[in-house]
């Protein structure tokens, strides 16, 4: 058999190549998204404290009282804005009824893919509860 004119030297270290690009570019994709997906999850875990912050905020000359429990609407809201500021995240609170509703923000962004910042949010609620002594 009489050898071919163009040989497949080479042909090994161009797949080589371009597996490990690809295997490069999959690890920053999976480390990216995965920032990415604790950012979203450490502003969910933000808002839940903050709701949690917001929702002791009683009226406590009531409850001493007569054991009614009822929300101070304006302090539960102070409150749990100033717990987002506390931990560094933008965002909102709302009272409504007995519920403090908290959306926490802040920034995603990506160390290795040339992708936009996004932001990340996470939104929880939470109501006054006490429990009877006995």
């Amino acid at each position: 058999m009489k050898p071919s004119k163009f040989g497949d030297e080479g042909q090994a270290t161009a797949f080589s190549v371009v597996m490990a690009g690809a295997l490069l570019l999959l690890a920053a994709f999976v480390f990216d998204v995965g920032s990415a997906l604790a950012q979203r999850s450490s502003a969910l875990h933000t808002a839940q404290e903050a709701a949690r912050v917001g929702a002791q905020q009683i009226d406590l000359a009531l409850y001493r009282a007569d054991g009614t429990v009822t929300l101070q609407p304006e302090q539960a809201a102070a409150a749990a804005e100033d717990h987002l500021d506390g931990a560094g995240m933008d965002g909102t609170a709302t009272v409504q009824g007995e519920a403090v509703t908290v959306t926490a923000h802040t920034t995603a962004s990506f160390a290795l893919l040339p992708l936009p910042e996004r932001t990340a949010s996470g939104t929880a609620s939470a109501t006054p509860l006490t429990t009877d002594a006995p």
